[in-house]
């Protein structure tokens, strides 16, 4: 690779690495080039993954000043570069991982943070945003159902108190009559 097609490549990857809401580090050995494909292809649309040499990415880290990816680069190396839900990301690459037992997830990164294997799997253990935030609107309709209760129940009080009320002096004028 000449040197200038290098550079052009560092500076694509780092502009990607910025862009990008986690970085997921892979080694991808033994995989065949039709399974790399249904793993871009069960990845979706919102996260990338790409093969590059660890020496450009170590230097697009560097350039993007992202801590935590140049301890990962060791072996045939992929990332991940994740512009949706990481979440969803991370489930993808697990389940991938569990149907091929050749693609390993070594870390990555997500919001400033060096994630290991295990946080990364923890990340593919929660639900996916849409249904967390459905999960929340429920509670707080819930929520909501409850307050509105809480300030009916005083009213119906009073208006059950004004019947009762009512119904005592009917009571007390009808013998008079």
């Amino acid at each position: 690779m000449a040197r200038s097609d290098k550079e052009a490549a560092v500076a694509s990857l780092t502009t990607d690495l910025q862009e990008s809401n986690a970085v997921l580090v892979t080694e991808y050995r033994g995989l065949t080039v039709g399974q790399l494909t249904e793993l871009r292809t069960t990845l979706g649309r919102d996260t990338r993954y790409t093969v590059a040499k660890n020496t450009l990415v170590r230097r697009a880290v560097a350039d993007a000043g992202i801590d935590g990816v140049a301890d990962l680069l060791s072996g045939p190396t992929a990332l991940a570069l994740v512009s949706g839900d990481p979440v969803e990301a991370a489930k993808s690459l697990r389940d991938f991982a569990k149907r091929h037992p050749m693609l390993v997830v070594k870390g990555g990164v997500m919001d400033g943070k060096a994630l290991s294997p295990e946080e990364v799997g923890r990340i593919a253990d929660l639900e996916s945003r849409e249904v967390l935030l459905a999960k929340l609107a429920g509670g707080m309709n819930a929520s909501l159902a409850r307050a509105a209760g809480m300030f009916a129940a005083p009213l119906s009080q009073v208006a059950r108190l004004a019947s009762g009320l009512q119904e005592q002096k009917a009571a007390e004028a009808a013998p008079a009559d």
